[in-house]
């Protein structure tokens, strides 16, 4: 499916714009790292060499990237972090409710990735993590887009498996995966350009856009997940402490 649809109204250079944006909020572009050529662009995009440059330049306005002498275009600066909303459940529940849960899933993009962007707070990385990329659907109505970054040992474990069934159940059932701790965030947000395509919803819809991450007992991140769910396909039921 592409991202730039010919029948959407939004012009071209805004959506492109827009998908590099989120490229630099995420973390796949860091500060001082180098932006693909403008070739590189027109050729992923399929758009002209004006549009390219129009991208870049809203970029820029913005404050993301900038000029450097010898290097290109690089990234600038990252947006600050919005506050989020955390969410108390239990691992065991959690993977309870996925196992009585079997989404088709569909695997958009598949990849050996440098470590994810985490804060200190979150823990150490590991060497080498597997990138799954992929839509969740029910009833052939996609209802959530999820990035997987998993660590690579563990992936080697079960990759049929982690390819093709939700990743929470997997790893329980791994008897020898040792997850230490786990926490989660929660965030509201709106639909960006390519998810709201991927998911099939307007652009701006509501969606709740949760941060899953499993340390081992080395504090290192073995499992983080980023997950936009739909507003209208979820609920939150949280039990209070008293």
């Amino acid at each position: 499916m592409s991202v730039l649809a010919a029948s959407s109204p939004i012009p071209r250079y805004l959506r492109v714009a827009q998908l590099l944006r989120q490229r630099i909020e995420k973390g796949v572009w860091r500060p001082d790292d180098r932006l693909p050529s403008l070739e590189s662009l027109m050729q992923e995009f399929d758009i002209a060499r004006v549009t390219a440059r129009q991208a870049i330049s809203l970029l820029a306005q913005d404050g993301l990237v900038e000029s450097a002498r010898g290097k290109g275009t690089v990234v600038k600066a990252v947006h600050p972090k919005s506050m989020r909303l955390r969410v108390e459940t239990s691992l065991a529940e959690m993977a309870k409710a996925y196992r009585n849960d079997t989404p088709s899933l569909t695997l958009i993009d598949e990849s050996l990735q440098r470590p994810p962007q985490v804060a200190a707070e979150d823990g150490e990385l590991v060497g080498q993590y597997r990138h799954l990329r992929r839509v969740h659907s029910r009833e052939n109505r996609p209802y959530c887009v999820i990035s997987i970054y998993l660590d690579q040992e563990i992936f080697n474990l079960a990759p049929d498996r982690f390819r093709k069934e939700t990743i929470i159940p997997v790893m329980l059932d791994l008897k020898t995966i040792p997850i230490h701790r786990a926490k989660q965030t929660l965030r509201i947000s709106s639909a960006d350009i390519e998810t709201s395509e991927l998911m099939e919803i307007p652009l701006n819809a509501p969606v709740a856009e949760v941060r899953r991450i499993f340390l081992n007992p080395t504090n290192q991140v073995i499992y983080l997940g980023e997950i936009t769910y739909r507003a209208d396909f979820i609920d939150f039921e949280m039990d209070l402490r008293v």
